[in-house]
């Protein structure tokens, strides 16, 4: 799990603000907020003055006769990152968390943000934003709401198509409707306008192609493969329209380093079954790059480079004619949705790159493999240094998170972390998306249990491992519930199921022995993970916008549970979707775990574990040792190979207690007395 993520689809995640939700935002700083109900108002030192480029947004919004402007936190992709070039809401509000809306009209301004930001929210931003409006839950009706009584009838609602998905847009336009409130595409970012030169520069690092070793197939094989589907499609598309980061990354083996722990770049594609047009910065690829690409011819399997910007006037254009493009709604913003007609579109919630890139060939699973191999190195020497450091009181949450990271970019392959390190002790472990900053932080200690959720990206894989682990004594409900957690993952795990299964079907097992005592958790139960892609690579998953679960497809397992206030517990491993052996005739599929760290034996209640559970974990533990044990050893890492050694011993059933069995034959007894009486 990452920030920023809630187990929904990523145009989604501004909406569901995780269905369940999560603690409150714990205040590790003092009350140092904004008051703007004193005379003159309050502002801490972290506050943001944005009289000025509120004014200036004003102004550009009475040019195109607005009444209103909304300001999402994305990019024209869709993106669940974002490069700093593209942070328009961050800068117009001062508020810097991963997660809101802002709205401005001709007086006012309003921000709407989730729980876990309102008090980052409330020391970020001045008093020109209003002081109730971001404690809201984010999302269409809210907002919508707001603006019918804030604006008059008659009143227009701009916003940037291009950072709009299809479905956002829909969501607005329906509820505006019947308002005498309209809704306007406005292509020119008033933000933009008004950020000016101050506005960070467009990325311009080169656009490389990967080595061939780090590829399942080639880029025209893959391109064939999509035409294929081209073809075969019952609405006989005439083009394939390609708008999220990663679809680009992956058909054309591209890689690059223009969004924060995504190795993508700038751009679209626009396949037909003669032509191949990627749009993007041309001067950004070397000519070996373009050679590759074969750039410089016009065929079927040449890649013509136009520019970025052109990518709405050449959907349009092409549009005109007797064509049928085929889209993933997704992640097609409305930029592009609305110059094609609608009697042109073949529309489907994802596009067929989207779906291919998520089930992997046999060299894409091994090259996988490979990666967590390697990352279970790093994280192993990470632990045997907490185990050594933790005790001296010279360890924080932060300096955690950077070690992590500095050992996992020793890696060979290393291309650094694939999101920002969840790194966090004690009551921080309970805000299951928190990650520590230079500034805020806690020392992490013997006596509290401590969370780390982390991954790294690599040539051939990207990886998400989370282990909760406990140097002191914890409390028997920890145990308990660190212990139902590990369950959840297990059952899960070494589930069978029929092919084609939904992952929301079967999600309930990673839940059942916490919903049992009456435990859960407020996230989803796990995401697909790309190879040297995305960490949250959709539609793989467990949530009701998911595909089908098959064969060759990677997702996380993540149960947890978290104690608002004390501690957090998360679990969380990647797992290849492989063919299951049963008994009787049928596909069938189930788990196979590719991450490769043990589990804190501190944690672990064996008499919680079914015989079947005790041997499940065993075998896995087995297959730790024969896969990362070698790896240490040829690196000569020996305290870290006897630190695996010691942590994958089998653990053995253990009858209950001998307090519990004295219990039970006391009750025995008065039971034989009373029935003699």
């Amino acid at each position: 799990m990452a920030q920023a993520r809630c187990g929904c689809c990523p145009w989604l995640v501004l909406l569901c603000a995780c269905a369940w939700g999560h603690p409150k935002a714990a205040d590790l700083g003092g009350q140092d907020v904004r008051n703007c109900s004193t005379s003159p108002p309050y502002l801490p030192v972290t506050a943001v003055n944005t009289t000025v480029q509120l004014a200036a947004l004003r102004q550009q919004m009475q040019t195109q006769n607005l009444t209103a402007y909304i300001i999402p936190d994305t990019d024209a992709h869709m993106s669940e990152y974002i490069g700093k070039h593209d942070e328009r809401r961050a800068w117009i509000t001062g508020f810097t968390g991963s997660a809101g809306i802002a709205v401005v009209t001709l007086v006012k301004a309003a921000l709407w943000t989730d729980s876990r930001y309102w008090t980052q929210a409330e020391r970020q931003m001045d008093c020109n934003w209003g002081p109730d409006y971001h404690r809201q839950i984010v999302g269409t009706t809210p907002i919508v709401t707001w603006l019918l009584t804030e604006i008059p009838a008659g009143g227009r609602v701009g916003f940037d198509p291009f950072l709009f998905s299809v479905g956002s847009w829909e969501s607005y336009d329906l509820a505006l409707q019947d308002s005498d409130r309209q809704l306007v595409s406005i292509t020119d970012n008033l933000v933009d306008l008004v950020w000016g030169a101050d506005r960070p520069p467009v990325p311009s690092q080169p656009i490389y192609a990967l080595q061939e070793a780090f590829t399942g197939s080639t880029w025209q094989e893959k391109v064939s493969g999509i035409r294929s589907q081209m073809q075969e499609h019952p609405k006989a598309p005439t083009a394939v329209l390609l708008s999220a980061l990663d679809e680009t990354a992956w058909l054309f083996n591209l890689r690059s380093s223009d969004i924060p722990y995504n190795p993508f770049f700038y751009s679209y594609v626009l396949l037909t079954d003669s032509t191949i047009r990627l749009f993007t910065n041309k001067s950004r690829f070397s000519s070996d790059t373009l050679r590759y690409l074969n750039s410089s011819c016009t065929g079927a399997m040449c890649v013509q480079i136009e520019d970025y910007s052109q990518v709405r006037d050449s959907v349009q254009a092409y549009a005109s004619g007797d064509v049928r493009i085929w889209i993933g709604t997704s992640y097609t913003t409305y930029g592009v949705f609305e110059v094609i007609p609608k009697e042109k579109l073949v529309a489907d919630t994802y596009s067929p790159v989207m779906v291919t890139k998520a089930v992997k060939n046999s060299k894409e699973q091994a090259l996988l493999k490979a990666s967590h191999v390697r990352d279970a190195v790093a994280v192993i020497r990470y632990l045997v240094w907490l185990e050594k450091n933790v005790p001296k009181g010279t360890v924080d949450e932060f300096s955690g998170a950077e070690l992590v990271n500095k050992l996992r970019g020793e890696e060979e392959f290393s291309s650094g972390p694939s999101f920002e390190t969840i790194s966090a002790s004690g009551l921080n472990a309970a805000l299951a998306h928190y990650s520590p900053t230079k500034e805020v932080h806690r020392k992490l200690s013997s006596d509290e249990m401590y969370l780390l959720d982390s991954g790294g990206q690599y040539w051939d894989g990207t990886t998400d491992i989370t282990r909760t682990v406990h140097w002191g004594t914890p409390s028997a409900f920890q145990k308990e519930a660190y212990t139902r957690v590990l369950i959840g993952n297990i059952d899960l795990s070494r589930l069978i199921f029929p092919a084609a299964t939904s992952g929301r079907v079967t999600e309930a097992f990673a839940r059942r022995a916490l919903w049992d005592v009456g435990l859960n958790y407020g996230h989803g139960t796990g995401h697909g993970i790309g190879n040297f892609l995305c960490v949250h690579e959709w539609p793989v998953g467990f949530q009701s916008n998911n595909i089908a679960m098959a064969k060759g497809m990677f997702t996380s397992i993540e149960p947890g549970y978290y104690q608002d206030g004390e501690f957090g517990i998360r679990i969380e491993d990647v797992a290849l979707v492989v063919e299951a052996k049963t008994k009787y005739p049928g596909t069938y599929l189930t788990f196979e775990v590719v991450s490769l760290v043990p589990y804190d034996r501190n944690l672990i209640d064996v008499s919680l574990l079914s015989p079947v559970q005790l041997q499940h974990l065993n075998s896995y533990y087995k297959t730790i040792r024969e896969k990362v044990g070698p790896e240490l050893q040829r690196r000569q890492l020996l305290e870290e190979f006897e630190w695996l050694q010691q942590h994958t011993e089998p653990l053995a059933a253990r009858a209950p207690d001998t307090a519990s069995l004295a219990a039970v034959l006391a009750a025995s007894t008065l039971a034989i007395l009373s029935w003699s009486i």
